[in-house]
Parts: structure tokens; C-alpha cells; sequence
């Protein structure tokens, strides 16, 4: 677009819209916008404008899966990989929107766990007891916090050396639960950190945990998708790809990228509420270098160019891990996943949706190239 017709369309007040601009009348253009604030704000236009059908389906099937499973395949294939992809979420999009990889997104996690059991109810005598509704908040700002102090000194780092701090603060945090019994009670943790009973309606049960998990899941997947088409979201993927340039154009750098890390730990901080209380229990293993790897293994296997890729990892992995014990040695677990991670790269660098793309694109090209059919006879030259 020239810069003539840019001006043209200004004075004649266009109405610009994501990069288009309509010449209106100028009487006209406070009616579309009256018409545009009638519909309802902005976020709820764009969710409605881009629900699609496969949506509905998806969405439909979640909800319907409780009733037609088993309270073992609800309970462990479904909750459990529910709140992992929340936590490999926020990893995602640390590393897919904001390209910054932290292997302590599973610390914040642990984080959120132990604050729960110390400031609530468990079987563990060091636990204070205090309502429920005043230990999540206190856990979710604790660790939100500690998610933007991780952030705050990885983020003058890139690549080798952000992983290398955040997996260092990660091995760090798990030494410190290890070796301190006054606080964190050591080597065994707190055992039966179950979540309350509100309502009248016990959380642990299988359909109660596993709804309770996918409205947490569905909360920050439309989070994410709503805050990378946000100013915020725009300008942290202009950082991703090119920091100098924002910081030349007047943005600050350091200042988006600890708040992403802040974001993160959120999505972190809920998924680890989520998964203490799917194990009904936080020990020093639960946030070992095992897990710090797992949750960068579920985020990659999935793909980390959208906010689903995460839980479709999760499944897989929450899959493997229930259903490969039975078929080889416990001790080999991670052998087999690591092959199928290898696989999964080699073949698609973009996980499970880089294979599901490249599937939809052969079968588009496939019926593209099908010869068009005719009714039409050909014809005859006399």
C-alpha cells in the first residue's frame, strides 16, 4: 500500500482492522464503531469469530469422556495428563511465544505443592492447618512470585545458559527440600494432601477431579490464545525474534520477559495445585531432574507452536508411562521414551501437530490433484 492512499484513507476516516482499511463516509464510521462495542468486547468477538467446528467436536468429546471411561482411564490418563499439560503450557509458552526455554517451570510447580501442604492439611504434623481458600491464593502468589525472581535473573542469558540457570535453580530447590526437615520435611515429604471437600462434593473422586482439571486446562489454553494476540503477546514475540530492534524501537526487553516468566508461573503454579493433590503427595522426588526434564519432554513431543501441543504431549507420555510398565521392565521406561521422543523430532521437529500438518497437507494436495469428473460427453466431430 502506498503512503498516498495510506493518507487518502485516513483523511476520508477509514476504519483500520488488522492491517485493512475500509474507506467509510465519515458519518458512518461512529456507527460501525457503536455496532462493534454492541457486539461485546474485543476478546469475545475474536473467540467467537474463530471457534471452529473442530472445536465444538473436541470440546464435546472432553466432556463426554468421564461417562463412557473407566474411573481408572478418567482418573490416570485423563486428570493426570490434564494438569502435566498445564504445566508444560507454561513452558510452552515461555520457549514457543517468548523463545526462552526454563527447565524450572516443574519448580514452580513444587513450589505451589509445598506451600499447599505446609499451609494446609496433610498427614504430616509440620502442616499449619489453614483454610483452603486462603492457602490457594497465598500459593499462587508465592510461586507467581518466585516464577518472576527465576525469570528475572535467567532472562539476561540466551540459549545454553538460560537452560543452564534454570535447570541449576531447579537442582538447587530440590537439594534444599531434600536436606531440610524443619520446613519441607525432607527425604519424605507430606504424605495425603488431598484437596477439600466443597459442596458436598469430594475432588479426588475421579469425574470430580477430572472436570475440575479440564476447566483449569480449558482457562489457561484460552489464556494463552488470548494473551499472544494481545499488545503484550505481539510485542513478546517481536522479542523472541528480535530483541535489539524492540529494545531500539522503544520496548523493554528484560521488563516483557520476566513478565512472561510471571505468566508462566501462573499457568505453573495451578497445574502444580492440580498435580498434588492427583498424587496426594509432595516429596523431594516430585520436583527431582527426572521431572524437570519430563515437562520439556511432554512440551516438545507435542509441538510447541500452539498452546494444545503441550496436552496432546502429555497424553502420550501419561500413556506411555501407564501402559509401557506392563510391556518391559519398569527400569526401561525411559528408554522407551526416549525413543519415542527421538522418533517424534527426526520426524517432525514441530512434535505430534508438525506430523498432524504435514498429514492434513498431503491429504489436501492428494484431492487437489484428484482429475475433476464430467457429465458432459465429448463431442463428436463430424
Amino acid at each position: 500500500m502506498s503512503a498516498a492512499y495510506w493518507r487518502k484513507a485516513m483523511n476520508s476516516g477509514a476504519v483500520v482492522a488488522r492491517g485493512n482499511v475500509v474507506a467509510l463516509p465519515g458519518g458512518r464510521r461512529a456507527a460501525v464503531v457503536q455496532a462493534s462495542r454492541e457486539r461485546g468486547p474485543l476478546w469475545i468477538t475474536t473467540a467467537w469469530q474463530s471457534l471452529r467446528l473442530r472445536h465444538v467436536v473436541v470440546l464435546a468429546l472432553l466432556i463426554a469422556y468421564p461417562f463412557f471411561a473407566s474411573p481408572f482411564l478418567t482418573f490416570q490418563i485423563g486428570g493426570q495428563a490434564l494438569a502435566l499439560g498445564l504445566i508444560a503450557l507454561s513452558l510452552t509458552f515461555l520457549g514457543g511465544y517468548g523463545g526462552m526455554l526454563s527447565l524450572a517451570q516443574m519448580t514452580v510447580a513444587g513450589i505451589t505443592g509445598y506451600v499447599v501442604a505446609i499451609l494446609g492439611t496433610s498427614g504430616t504434623e509440620l502442616s499449619l492447618g489453614w483454610p483452603w481458600w486462603l492457602v490457594l491464593p497465598f500459593a499462587l502468589v508465592i510461586a507467581t512470585a518466585c516464577a518472576a525472581l527465576i525469570g528475572w535473573l535467567s532472562v539476561r542469558t540466551e540459549g545454553i545458559y538460560t537452560i543452564m540457570i534454570t535447570l541449576a535453580i531447579g537442582v538447587a530447590f530440590y537439594y534444599l527440600a531434600l536436606q531440610n526437615y524443619t520446613i519441607f520435611n525432607g527425604f519424605q515429604g507430606f504424605q495425603r494432601v488431598y484437596p477439600p471437600v466443597v459442596f458436598d462434593i469430594d475432588w479426588r473422586s475421579p469425574v470430580p477431579f477430572y472436570f475440575l482439571a479440564l476447566g483449569c486446562a480449558l482457562a489457561g489454553y484460552l489464556l494463552v490464545k488470548y494473551l499472544v494476540r494481545s499488545p503484550f503477546g505481539v510485542a513478546l514475540q517481536g522479542v523472541r525474534d528480535n530483541p535489539r530492534r524492540m529494545n531500539a524501537l522503544g520496548f523493554n526487553v528484560t521488563a516483557h520477559r520476566v513478565a512472561a516468566y510471571a505468566v508462566a508461573g501462573v499457568l505453573a503454579s495451578v497445574g502444580g495445585v492440580l498435580f498434588i493433590w492427583y498424587n496426594g503427595l509432595i516429596t523431594p522426588n516430585s520436583v527431582g531432574t527426572s521431572w524437570l526434564i519430563n515437562v520439556l519432554v511432554i512440551a516438545v513431543l507435542g509441538g510447541m507452536k500452539h498452546p494444545i501441543g503441550p496436552f496432546a504431549g502429555a497424553i502420550v507420555f501419561v500413556l506411555l508411562q501407564t501402559f509401557a510398565i506392563d510391556v518391559i521392565d519398569r527400569e526401561r521406561f525411559n528408554l522407551v521414551i526416549g525413543g519415542v521422543f527421538l522418533a517424534i523430532v527426526l520426524f517432525s521437529p514441530d512434535g505430534l501437530l508438525g506430523l498432524w500438518a504435514q498429514l492434513r497437507q498431503r491429504l489436501q494436495r492428494s484431492s487437489a490433484s484428484r482429475p475433476v469428473s464430467s457429465n458432459l460427453r465429448p463431442e463428436r466431430r463430424h
